[in-house]
Order: structure tokens, then sequence, then C-alpha cells
């Protein structure tokens, strides 16, 4: 093997590493329910056909899909071949007459373009052999705002109800199913809707397990400019309040994510959809890439159970064999498992720690604090001894102990000192390994 072989064999090395980590999400995510909301500026762009390439190969994955396509910009541009000004009152468009003729024209236009872009079978495209077959229709029952502050709508709706079942009959087909953001009434009208709207009541009428919303920006932080990976609804709704000043382009997508959530949806994602390949990435890697929103937390802090054994040897085995830890067999995991707290994100269990009483003594020892490689440098460690230096406190523990051989200064960066042997309560002493010759540290709670 020569030196020029090296970089071929790394990428390899990369593609089946990647492959064998989304190995568990492409099992988790068959014969699920997911609906992904896009604007009208999405499908003019150049770039469109990657997405749909991207909708392909998760149809092809199992996963039931439902597509909801917006037509804003479209609209405009039909209405200003006509030399006519588009309306809006609040962020809303005001619907008249010739405004519903551009909507039905854009509506149809940008479905035949999705339909004809889904039913390509190119041999040597990402398309070959897909089949796919798309279904639309008047899934949407929709009705009229009506006149607000004085001001008629028009023929501007909202979602009145969603035919879930004529939609769940299509994917148990294995149709993908595409909506226009437009709805129909009882008596024969049409009405222009929000695709975002209409996404997320599909989404909540489905109960699918996912919403996913491709947006225009990534949405990070005012301030500081940083990405926002995750939020709940109420830290959601606590961004909003705090930055009334957002673009719509960032507000409207995390209103719709509130109330998908707070209306059944699991999880709600929402991805920057200028990043080529965005959605296989915060579909099919756990940290993802977009800015997921969800009622409970994503990641949690919280206190083991015999059912996390298997994810807490799985994270300090190599940290054993590398001598970091000392090594523990199940059985003495499974008797001392109350004394164990976890950080578990997405099913993952990156990172734990433990808090042993001393018999006869108010004082602790802290025991297997591990973090998973991928998390290291977060701040997650020093989360977990936080944690257990309040529950020493609650316990009435007065000092607590722990011993290390490779991380010393991070706990004297925490304001433990280092101690002696012979300092040791008596059952410490006992334990003990003078072939490991451990760093001993002590702090005061």
């Amino acid at each position: 093997m020569t030196d020029s072989n090296l970089p071929a064999l790394s990428l390899n090395h990369d593609f089946v590493n990647w492959f064998r980590d989304s190995s568990p999400y492409i099992h988790a995510h068959r014969n699920r329910t997911f609906v992904v909301s896009f604007g009208g500026e999405a499908v003019y762009d150049s770039g469109f056909a990657h997405h749909v390439h991207d909708f392909a190969l998760l149809n092809s994955l199992g996963i039931r899909l439902v597509l909801v396509h917006g037509i804003r910009p479209q609209i405009d541009t039909c209405l200003r071949k006509q030399n006519i000004t588009p309306r809006f009152h609040k962020n809303l468009r005001v619907t008249d007459e010739l405004a519903l003729q551009c909507v039905k024209e854009a509506a149809g236009l940008v479905r035949v373009e999705i339909e004809a872009l889904l039913s390509m079978g190119l041999a040597n495209s990402p398309m070959a052999g897909a089949k796919i077959r798309v279904v639309s229709g008047n899934f949407v029952i929709a009705k009229p705002i009506g006149v607000i502050d004085g001001v008629d709508y028009g023929h501007t709706g909202e979602v009145r109800r969603i035919d879930s079942q004529a939609i769940h009959q299509q994917l148990d087909m294995n149709s993908v199913v595409l909506i226009s953001p437009v709805g129909y009434s009882p008596s024969g009208e049409a009405f222009n809707l929000s695709a975002e709207k209409v996404a997320t009541e599909i989404a909540i009428a489905l109960k699918a397990e996912k919403l996913l919303l491709l947006t225009e920006q990534s949405i990070n932080h005012p301030e500081s400019g940083d990405k926002i990976q995750q939020m709940t609804t109420v830290e959601t709704q606590q961004f909003i309040d705090r930055f009334p000043g957002i673009e719509q382009s960032i507000s409207l997508p995390l209103q719709a994510a509130i109330h998908g959530c707070q209306s059944g949806v699991e999880r709600v994602h929402l991805v920057n959809r200028h990043q080529d390949g965005g959605l296989l990435l915060e579909l099919f890697s756990r940290d993802g890439t977009g800015t997921l929103i969800s009622s409970t937390p994503y990641e949690e802090l919280r206190q083991a159970t015999l059912n996390d054994i298997g994810g807490i040897l799985e994270l300090i085995i190599p940290l054993e064999e590398q001598g970091i830890l000392v090594k523990r067999s199940r059985e003495k995991l499974e008797m001392e498992i109350g004394d164990y707290i976890i950080i578990e994100r997405d099913g993952l269990i990156i990172g734990c720690t433990a808090l042993h009483s001393i018999e006869n003594e108010l004082a602790g020892m802290i025991a297997c604090l591990a973090v998973h490689p991928d998390y290291r440098g977060s701040a997650r460690a020093g989360r977990l001894l936080e944690h257990l230096q309040r529950k020493a406190k609650m316990l009435g523990m007065q000092q607590i102990f722990a011993l290390t051989t490779q991380t010393s200064h991070w706990f004297l960066e925490r304001g433990f000192a280092p101690t002696a042997v012979e300092t040791l309560p008596e059952q410490l002493k006992s334990f003990y390994n003078p072939q490991r010759n451990s760093k001993i540290l002590c702090k005061s709670i």
C-alpha cells in the first residue's frame, strides 16, 4: 500500500463511520410521517433540485412524506406582470379576485414543476430508479379570514379542517403527498393560505412525528450571532418576546413550531434551505444542522435507571480500557444505579457520574465522571459536577472526595484541593489502590 492510497482510505473510513452512525436514525424514521414545508423562494432557486433529490431519498427510506410548498414570490411576479401592486395588511396578503387568479396560476405552475422534478428517473442521477408517485388533492378545507381593522381580506383564508384520512390513505400506498397553500370551502370557493400554517395544521392532524420547516436563514441569536441548536416551546416564546424586532423569516417559523409542539407534534425542525443537504444532516446525525423545537428538552440531565446500564457501559468501557476509570462490572452498576445521574441526548447517554455516600461519615465520593468524546469541551462535565454538589449538600454531606489519575487540574480549577491518603475516611482508604497512584482531591461543601 502506497501513501497515495491514504486519502481515499480516509474518505472511505469517514463514509463508513457516517453510514454506521446514521443507521439508528434510518431505522427510527422508517414508516414515520414527516411534513416538510418550503417557501416559493426555494422553488425559484437553481439549487432546488438538490432538495428534490433529498425528498426522493427520504421516500426511498420508507418515510411517509407530505410536502407543502409556498407561492408568495410567484404570486407577486404574476401580479407585477399585470402592473398590479401586491397588497398586504399586518403581513397578510389581501387576495381580491385578480390576486386569486394569480394564486391559482402560481399554485398550478409550482405544483407541476415539483411533480416533474419528482418524476425524474435518469440513469447516473440521484433520481435513478426512484419511481415516486406524487399525489395532490383537495385535502385542506378553508374559510375566509374576513374583515380585520376594516380591511376585507377577500380570498385570504385560514385552515378550517384537514382531511387527514384521505392523506393517510395516500401515504399508506407509498405516495408522496404534495400540497399547495390553497384551501377549499364546501361552497366551492378557493382561498389563499399561509404555507407554514397549512404545514403545521397538517402535521397536527396527521399526528406527524416531525414537522420540518425549510427557512430562508438559520436561527441565530441576535446578540451573539451563534446558531441556536435547540429550544423548548417555553424558551422559544421567551426568545420571541425578548426580540420583538426579529425578521418574519425567523419569527413566523418559530411561532409555527410553538403551535405545532403544543398541539401534539413531537419535534419541529427549522433548517436553512441554503445549506446543501441540510435536511439530511438534520435527520440523520445526532447534532443536526438546524434548530430543534420541542415541548420537552432534547437533552436531559436525570437520575439513571436500570434501563440505562447498557448506555453507561458503552460510555465508560473505552475509558476503563485506557485506565482513566476504574473497571466496574454490570452487577456493581446494577447495585449502585441509584447513585448515578446521566445526561441523555436524543436517546444516547453522553455523560454520567455517581455520588457514593461514605458510611458513618458526612462525606461522599465522586465516581465514574465521564463525557462522550464528541461532547467534551462543552461544559457538560461541569454541569454533572454542579448537580452532584447540590445533591451532596441536600444529603447533608460536608465533604466530597474525588480520585483521579488524569484530570486533577480540572478538579483543582473547580475548588477542590489536593489531600493525602491518610486524610481519607477509613472506607475510602480500604478502596484506594496504590498501583493506580490516583491523585486525591477534596472539597468542603
